[in-house]
């Protein structure tokens, strides 16, 4: 593990001393800490302030209980979280997570990677984060309908589209977005279309951002890949998950020329040699939210299921891990080295171990991080709130290239930062750098705050 500067050393173990027990919460300060370095050797003016321990330390948390019934009439009880960051920027912008694992260590590192990811979008939006230990997989719609009610019952007071915008997450997709803002506006008596992002098309709703979040990883890897004068066509694609954010990014990697040849579930994986089905994949996984041991089944002799084993197993050129936290450790970081693989991208939050990533800068495998190359679907919730602050609507070519420019200017101001600092081809120092400087002069501009 890297060591830190005095002062970043004091702040993280202060981070650790406050908030113990959160690990993936220690984890992600840990990450851009050891980025800082040279920012603060250049920049005192970011440690006389104490900028660095302000930022870590959210502006506001908040927990609450979900009561709720389910189908039989029985009382259920959940807890609810939203983490306000930081809003130096602009207002919190963050998803809600509904899923067993949800914590407050959970919401607060997804909150803390959200100011970084939020800034570099260049767009005047702050960081927050939120969601429940709720699980919605074999819920019916009604008990999904009563959670939601439940949990924004509580939630309204906090949110705001001028104070806190949340979105979706893990767990929380359309259907949720529209249970939670109806009763938003039942609860205000106002049709605030631009308190929640992601919600539907006919009723304020965004073009692509559906398809954000893996259009954005994709677009990101495209940038990388000119730089060295290069291109998908032709190159073969692995994908973790198979939820929205992988389904999106194997759609536009094959528009792209690559060929996704694996997906996964928390069942196993698939690997189809002909190229994901994507037609097939969006039947099984929206249509019913099946496994994805059901698509070899019906897809015929090009493709097989492993059941449990590693999905990094299979060779690969790019790797785009978009399914959880912590899911590429050493091992599968060793395997991808061992077969070729020479770029990953994460789509999913921090979805890469600080140990499997060192080992992939060491192999000279380019890295990007989630806060740069999965900022595309906060960037879109952007573009939906613009859309509702005009009472407009975009069109789909539209939006898609507002997406594409947002991604390509992520990635230079990357590169650029990492130069500037002396890392040059380092995504991790250039985005963490880039993210945080914008966010730190903003803080220093407004006061102690």
């Amino acid at each position: 593990m890297p060591e830190l500067d005095p002062n970043l050393l004091a702040a993280f173990d202060e981070v650790v001393r406050r908030n113990p027990g959160e690990r993936e919460f220690h984890q992600a300060v840990r990450e851009v800490l050891e980025s800082l370095g040279p920012v603060v050797a250049k920049h005192s003016e970011y440690t006389d302030a104490e900028v660095i321990r302000r930022l870590c330390e959210p502006e506001r948390q908040i927990i609450f209980r979900v009561p709720w019934t389910d189908d039989t009439g029985r009382v259920q009880l959940n807890r609810g979280f939203r983490v306000e960051f930081n809003s130096a920027l602009g207002p919190y912008k963050g998803g809600l997570r509904f899923h067993p694992s949800v914590y407050l260590g959970i919401v607060k590192f997804l909150g803390f990677e959200q100011i970084f990811k939020n800034s570099l979008t260049g767009l005047p939006i702050g960081g927050g984060k939120g969601g429940s230990d709720f699980d919605p997989k074999g819920r019916s719609d009604a008990e999904v309908m009563r959670f939601c009610q439940s949990f924004m019952t509580e939630l309204y007071r906090h949110i705001g589209e001028n104070t806190d915008v949340p979105a979706g997450d893990i767990g929380v997709g359309g259907r949720e977005i529209g249970y939670l803002f109806g009763q938003y506006k039942r609860i205000t008596n106002r049709y605030e279309s631009g308190t929640l992002t992601g919600k539907g098309l006919t009723w304020g709703g965004s073009q692509v951002r559906t398809e954000a979040t893996g259009y954005g990883a994709v677009f990101f890897v495209d940038e990388m890949l000119k730089t060295s004068g290069d291109s998908f066509e032709g190159k073969r694609v692995v994908v973790s998950g198979s939820g929205n954010v992988a389904i999106y990014a194997i759609e536009k990697v094959h528009q792209l020329g690559g060929r996704v040849v694996a997906c996964s579930d928390s069942d196993g994986y698939i690997v189809d040699e002909a190229g994901i089905d994507l037609d097939l994949l969006k039947e099984i996984k929206n249509g019913h939210r099946g496994r994805v041991s059901e698509y070899a089944d019906r897809r015929g002799a090009s493709a097989h299921h492993v059941a449990g084993g590693s999905v990094w197993d299979v060779p690969c050129d790019i790797a785009l891990p978009c399914a959880t936290q912590n899911e590429l450790d050493a091992a599968a970081a060793t395997a991808l080295i061992g077969n070729g693989c020479r770029i990953v991208a994460e789509g999913a939050n921090m979805p890469t171990t600080p140990d499997a990533i060192r080992l992939l800068r060491d192999a000279s495998v380019a890295f990007a991080p989630g806060k740069a190359a999965n900022a595309g679907g906060v960037a879109t919730s952007a573009l939906e709130m613009q859309q509702n602050a005009s009472r407009d609507s975009w069109s789909f070519e539209h939006t898609e290239q507002r997406l594409s420019e947002i991604m390509s200017s992520i990635h230079d101001r990357c590169l650029s930062t990492a130069d500037e600092y002396g890392a040059p081809g380092n995504y991790v120092v250039g985005a963490n750098i880039a993210g945080f400087t914008q966010v730190a002069d903003a803080m220093l501009s407004l006061g102690l705050i």
